[in-house]
């Protein structure tokens, strides 16, 4: 058992507290984690909107980074002392995880959401009472945190870890959503909408397969000044501009392949008309879980709508590949990252919600 300190959410319109909690001893597979830094992602705030109070308090946080400071029993490959970015947890037995897409994991949901250890015993306690963590199967909001070894990447001793933290979803949903799924070609055309975190991160991988045009579709100024920095040939004003009648003007007809960040189902019908024949649009955000798109215009189009979860990214392998990419300065984190201290975890979040932050970064 170690005492630790990680921030509680006691309801979603509460700010975070800073608690002192127990923190359980690694079990068979675990890993126990000192954080260096944790990303907060858009996922966090959504969940933590939809977490029924009574079931907390919650520690969310699914970004992080750390040095391994003990393993439980089957653990290999793993040591203390190593230098890990923490993602998303799967089985690794289903048929999904099998054909190499653990992203589509059968069980991707009962081991990534806030909740007891299979066997029911929680990781977190506070005063003998539970407290639910095990969120991505690490909590990153804390001190310390249990992780598993299905979702430890061991990185270089060298790896800058603040830099890192958003590698575990955030840039990896962004970067693998382009060269995993989209695979968009120089001659091709790109609209990426919503300049976030991982809206700027397809920037810089469409940067690096030097795709031809690139538009960025965000209302936020500062935003839209960023995605030119960071790759984008064009940006729209969805509140001023026809996104629809501009992206065909800028991509001549349709744009070949297009990527949602925004979850808006008005965003997403908009996108869909955008395409042009035989285009593909990728969805990534978080939002209304329905939408009404124009399904004619989709079929004599041959348009393409389909879903992604983590880039379809298998972090093992992408993790270290976007570590190779940054070093070869094909990934300007520092563009996007604003740190924080642990404690401002709440000024954080309202730096992310307002805009100032692209993607902030909590460091302890």
């Amino acid at each position: 058992m170690k005492d630790i300190t990680a921030a509680l959410s006691h309801h979603p319109d509460k700010p975070f507290a800073l608690e002192r909690v127990t923190l359980d001893t690694p079990g068979e597979g675990e890993v126990l984690v000192r954080m260096v830094a944790s990303g907060i992602c858009h996922t966090d705030l959504h969940y933590r909107s939809l977490l029924p109070p009574e079931g907390g308090p919650y520690v969310l946080g699914h970004e992080g980074t750390g040095i391994v400071e003990e393993t439980g029993s089957g653990v290999t490959g793993i040591r203390p002392g190593d230098r890990v970015v923490l993602s998303y947890r799967h089985c690794g037995a289903c048929a999904q995880c099998r054909a190499g897409r653990p992203a589509y994991c059968a069980r991707l949901g009962e081991l990534n959401a806030p909740g007891p250890r299979p066997d029911g015993t929680y990781t977190l306690r506070q005063d003998g009472k539970r407290v639910t963590g095990g969120f991505f199967g690490q909590s990153s909001f804390a001190t310390h945190v249990l992780a598993s070894a299905d979702n430890t990447v061991v990185v270089d001793a060298d790896t800058d870890l603040l830099t890192a933290a958003p590698l575990g979803c955030g840039v990896q949903t962004g970067v693998g959503a382009v060269l995993n799924v989209l695979r968009p070609e120089p001659s091709s055309s790109l609209v990426v909408y919503g300049a976030g975190a991982v809206g700027c991160a397809a920037l810089m991988a469409a940067r690096a397969e030097e795709v031809g045009t690139v538009v960025a579709v965000d209302p936020v100024p500062g935003r839209r000044e960023l995605a030119l920095r960071l790759g984008a040939t064009a940006v729209l004003d969805p509140a001023s501009d026809d996104i629809v009648a501009a992206v065909r003007e800028l991509t001549g007809g349709g744009a070949s392949h297009a990527f949602d960040t925004s979850g808006v189902p008005s965003v997403i019908a908009d996108a869909a008309l955008a395409l042009g024949r035989a285009g593909v649009l990728v969805l990534v955000g978080l939002g209304k879980p329905q939408l009404t798109v124009d399904v004619d215009d989709i079929m004599r189009c041959g348009k393409t709508l389909r879903g992604c979860i983590e880039g379809d990214a298998r972090p093992q392998e992408f993790i270290p590949y976007l570590l190779r990419m940054r070093a070869k300065g094909l990934l300007p984190l520092e563009e996007i990252i604003t740190t924080y201290p642990f404690a401002d975890i709440d000024r954080a979040v309202a730096d992310s919600h307002s805009g100032v932050t692209v993607k902030p970064v909590l460091v302890f």
